[in-house]
């Protein structure tokens, strides 16, 4: 039986239609903290780097990493 583990940086934010716009990455550093992800948030915000069909995007909404393992039961 294999297994794989898998983590992700899902943030997400609010766009000026009040729609969700969510932002992944694979693989998060460890020592990634809470305020060090928001002060990023802030920043993808004020520079306004991204433009969604909703328009810019104006606020944060949520943040999580996410650990997912897989078994694989088949060979």
């Amino acid at each position: 039986m294999a297994s794989t583990t898998k983590k992700v940086l899902r943030m997400t934010f609010n766009n000026a239609a009040g729609k969700a716009v969510t932002i992944s990455l694979p693989q998060p550093k460890a020592e990634l903290t809470a305020a060090d992800i928001e002060a990023v948030m802030d920043q993808i915000i004020a520079k306004n780097i991204f433009l969604t069909s909703g328009g810019e995007l104006i606020s944060k909404r949520d943040v999580k990493i996410i650990d997912t393992t897989t078994d694989d039961l088949f060979d």
